[in-house]
């Protein structure tokens, strides 16, 4: 059964989250939402995506729409970038695409942000969608409306928030996904069950072999849940102003290792990382006890991620966590668990904290 999530700001929807189990459904969405078959439409994607989805997305596509065009870069984080940017933004003048037309981010959070960003800039801004096709993407940054670019091999740094017309969910193609994806997208999933809802996090725990196995109804189930709880902290803070700050639980750290590490290491797997040293600074504080702390990192190695890594140097780490943009002055704007279930903003974590935690998670 398929299931809609309305996303809203100031009581307004201003999208849906649609989850299905194919792409039959999306010409019948984008009817909904006005666009008809004169709009333009170019589907962004990456090199690994392209052969799996673009065509079958752009058939269904063509059958009520003109003009539908495929635009492809060379997948991998090392490609999130403004060169990829103007790229697309090249091929767009060339296509006369204009305001009125479309932009369909197809594929992982790569695509998704690099693509937002470019509707964002192009134009002054241009329409587009997320058809996420990960799990990470679907459940964290296809939703909120972040959209941005690295820069000089600094985390997304060049950016802005821009909301997508509709998020399209095809839990189908999951089923296509490299295991080390899947853990990626898992590092995000406990990430919302550790802040939000403690219970979530046991059932996380509990369903463990469904969801490895990609068990249709716990995987719907499960999506659907982390993308309400997404949903749920967006709505409250849409800039990042206060509470949403709470969703880069595991970043900072994470952020710092997948930046020294050249990206080799996927996103959801640094934040699995970067997850396991808050938690041991939480214990440190007196937060969780050390049962819990045991308790998250059995969970983390359950679903396949490492809880340490080797070749980096703690004290780089350190400072790589100094050019984070989640920094406030001279500050590390640091998110750690009051409880399981539980997160708050702590600003007073000394260097020598600091690198205890990242020493917690390094290995010599």
């Amino acid at each position: 059964m398929a299931k809609s999530i309305p996303v809203t700001s100031g009581g307004t929807q201003i999208y849906k989250i649609e989850l299905t189990q194919d792409f039959s459904a999306l010409c019948n969405h984008l009817q909904k939402l006005g666009y008809q078959k004169e709009h333009k439409i170019c589907i962004v994607t990456d090199s690994h995506v392209e052969p799996l989805y673009a065509k079958e997305v752009k058939k269904h596509l063509n059958s009520s729409f003109d003009s539908v065009f495929v635009y492809t870069f060379e997948a991998g984080e090392h490609n999130k970038n403004l060169e990829t940017v103007n790229g697309l933004y090249e091929y767009l003048i060339l296509n006369h695409f204009d305001r009125r037309d479309l932009l369909v981010a197809l594929g992982g959070g790569v695509v998704g942000d690099l693509t937002g960003f470019t509707a964002a800039t192009y134009l002054r801004g241009i329409d587009f969608i997320q058809v996420p096709t990960t799990l990470l993407s679907q459940v964290d940054s296809s939703i909120g409306g972040k959209t941005g670019v690295d820069f000089m091999q600094y985390k997304n740094m060049v950016g802005a928030f821009y909301q997508p017309k509709l998020v399209y969910i095809n839990l189908s193609t999951l089923k296509s996904l490299p295991e080390r994806q899947l853990i990626s997208g898992m590092g995000e999933i406990i990430k919302h069950g550790l802040i939000k809802d403690g219970a979530y996090y046991r059932w996380l725990t509990e369903n463990h072999d469904a969801i490895l196995n990609l068990e249709p109804g716990t995987m719907e189930e499960m999506v659907y849940r982390s993308c309400n709880i997404k949903r749920e902290v967006v709505e409250k803070d849409p800039t990042e102003k206060g509470e949403r700050a709470l969703l880069n639980f595991g970043h900072t750290i994470g952020h710092a290792i997948e930046k020294l590490c050249d990206f080799s290491l996927y996103h959801g797997e640094c934040v699995g990382l970067g997850i396991l040293a808050a938690a041991y600074l939480s214990m440190q504080l007196g937060n969780i006890t050390e049962t819990e702390l045991d308790d998250i990192r059995t969970c983390l190695i359950a679903f396949g991620f490492q809880t340490n890594i080797k070749g980096l140097v703690p004290q780089d780490i350190l400072a790589a966590t100094k050019s984070d943009k989640k920094m406030v002055g001279n500050q590390v704007k640091f998110i750690l668990l009051s409880s399981i279930g539980n997160a708050y903003i702590y600003r007073e974590l000394s260097d020598t904290q600091i690198l205890d935690g990242i020493s917690h998670v390094c290995m010599s």
